[in-house]
């Protein structure tokens, strides 16, 4: 479970009072004040840790970064804590920021790899129209295919609190549905519709995913990501990635070509053939320093290490002999 949260801003509003509009830098500070406040709530509500993840549009789309914050949600969940996502109000700028929850929501469950994203409404789900206006309006149980219909009908904001409106949910559910990740939107102010979807039952709407995860990533990685080096491994690294679905150990490198960067594409081969494509933990530099040498001495080569693997297991496609 990846828990999404906006309300720092909010939360540290009394903290830094105004009489007029406040600026970036105020609205800054009064992040920064309740940002705080907010985990301190949520910690309350749970026996198990809380971690707090703060991001901004910039760093889901620089490449080093964004491995990075999947390696960390992925330790995260590792160690049975509650990752807790927020934009990074304290320095984010207009042209650094996602700007509402539900996309923030959709870009944390691409990263991890989410099985589903929930996104919590103050209404049931999406509706034929808009049920504040239309007494007519009726709740869409399924929607198959996000078309531009769909669109059309979402509105603006629905609330004087949060800053997204059932089009950024429309466009969550979109960017997370053609990756292979099934959407709901329920209504987070009933507590039942958790129980429910327990249950099997769906108190909302389902955005149905266009294919399976794996083949969205597989497609991801095999057709969309440019390839910036290779290594080439012996058979044991071949045998363990092949026949185990193992993540590559530095210790099954024997030699590494091309310049590239952590977070860039990798070719993986063994002889003449081409095993698989992934994504780099580390550089071409720092590979060739640890190459052949297990994970346990990556620290004391390099002084640091950015995990114990070289591509891992869910970064990586197996290309067939």
């Amino acid at each position: 479970m990846i828990l999404v949260s906006s309300g720092s801003v909010a939360a540290g509003r009394a903290k830094i009072p105004v009489n007029h509009v406040a600026s970036i830098a105020e609205k800054q500070a009064m992040a920064a004040i309740g940002q705080i406040d907010m985990m301190a709530n949520w910690q309350r509500f749970f026996d198990f840790p809380c971690a707090q993840v703060l991001l901004t549009y910039d760093d889901l789309h620089d490449r080093t970064r964004y491995v990075n914050i999947k390696n960390t949600i992925r330790e995260l969940l590792n160690h049975q804590a509650l990752p807790i996502v927020n934009e990074n109000d304290t320095v984010a700028v207009n042209e650094l920021k996602v700007g509402d929850n539900d996309n923030l929501a959709a870009y944390t469950a691409l990263v991890a790899g989410a099985d589903t994203l929930i996104i919590c409404s103050d209404i049931d789900g999406l509706y034929s129209a808009d049920p504040r206006k239309n007494p007519d309006a009726t709740l869409i149980p399924e929607v198959e295919n996000i078309t531009p219909d769909i669109y059309a009908i979402a509105g603006g904001a629905g609330t004087s609190v949060g800053t997204g409106g059932m089009r950024t949910k429309i466009e969550a559910a979109d960017k997370c549905t053609r990756s292979g990740i099934q959407t709901l939107i329920v209504n987070g102010r009933n507590g039942t519709v958790f129980d429910a979807l327990h249950e099997g039952q769906l108190p909302g709407t389902l955005f149905k995913a266009q294919q399976s995860q794996k083949t969205a990533r597989r497609l991801w990685l095999e057709h969309t990501l440019k390839t910036r080096g290779r290594i080439e491994v012996d058979e044991g690294a071949k045998k363990a990635l092949v026949d185990k679905g193992a993540s590559l150990l530095p210790s099954g490198v024997v030699e590494v070509s091309g310049h590239f960067s952590p977070g860039d594409a990798i070719e993986i081969h063994c002889g003449k053939q081409v095993l698989a494509k992934g994504i780099a933990l580390y550089g071409a530099q720092e590979l060739r320093q640890i190459k052949g040498a297990k994970s346990a001495q990556i620290n004391t080569i390099l002084g640091y290490d950015s995990g114990e693997v070289i591509v891992h297991r869910d970064d990586l496609v197996l290309f067939q002999p």
